[in-house]
């Protein structure tokens, strides 16, 4: 899969990218990231990249020119699904990481200002994403956050594909809309502090049993959002109370 990024910053992207899952996908082939400086497409001497609205109003807004160019020249050898990351945008989820994640190549627009020249959107953009309901400099970091949610979803990317599938957002795994439960590591008693009893016994049909019970525990403390509606047999839901007072989904098996 390749990553093709947009930015008028690109040297932000020299850290993220060098270690840990995303540099050993890169390593192995599996993924190609290419990080693009929007004023290399520019015309002008200044690499003019914004410019004042139409209409007046506070801020910047990016130009059409650079962006229409920039897409066109990467684009030229093979198509792409362009994003633009925006907070107009539809809201980043494991759904859509994993829906991105069954494309060959992906390009991501790093929004600045106040935005970008809306025939940008209407005629360059496939795809406006939103990381979250909060407002950021840019689009650097939440380019970041996708690209770090679609490469674990690739297949080699992981030392251990068991992560993914264990994990509280992967869709169709028994543990779908539960967070993880407690996990614990040796020494088994620091400081007093005692590992539960049940992860050192060996017994792994009861060490099932208490971590999902914790997973439950957990989610309805922390995240009750997550068990909202579906289906009574709906996977991961199994072994959830009806009866107890702190589920908001008292129906649920």
């Amino acid at each position: 899969m390749r990553f093709d990024i947009v930015s008028i910053f690109p040297e932000t992207f020299s850290g993220p990218f060098d270690f840990g899952i995303v540099k050993r996908a890169a390593t192995a082939g599996l993924i190609e990231i290419a990080i693009h400086d929007l004023r290399d497409y520019t015309a002008d001497r200044h690499r003019q990249v914004d410019d004042r609205p139409f209409g007046g109003g506070a801020g910047m807004v990016m130009k059409p020119e650079p962006l229409f160019r920039a897409v066109e020249e990467i684009t030229r050898e093979s198509p792409a699904h362009v994003v633009l990351l925006s907070p107009q945008g539809r809201l980043f989820s494991q759904e859509v990481a994993l829906e991105l994640s069954r494309l060959e190549r992906v390009v991501l627009i790093c929004g600045r200002y106040e935005g970008v020249d809306e025939r940008v959107v209407e005629n360059v953009v496939d795809d406006e994403v939103s990381i979250g309901d909060y407002v950021l400099s840019g689009g650097e970091i939440p380019a970041m956050v996708v690209v770090d949610a679609i490469v674990r979803l690739l297949p080699g990317a992981l030392g251990c594909e068991e992560s993914t599938e264990r994990e509280s957002f992967s869709r169709g795994s028994k543990w779908q809309g539960l967070l993880d439960f407690p996990q614990y590591t040796r020494p088994a008693n620091y400081r007093g502090l005692e590992v539960p009893e049940v992860l050192l016994g060996g017994n792994h049909a009861e060490i099932e049993r208490w971590r999902r019970e914790r997973s439950i525990e957990k989610t309805l403390k922390r995240r009750p959002d997550l068990l909202e509606p579906g289906t009574p047999d709906e996977p991961g839901r199994e072994g959830i109370d009806p009866g107890d007072e702190h589920s908001p989904r008292t129906e649920i098996d």
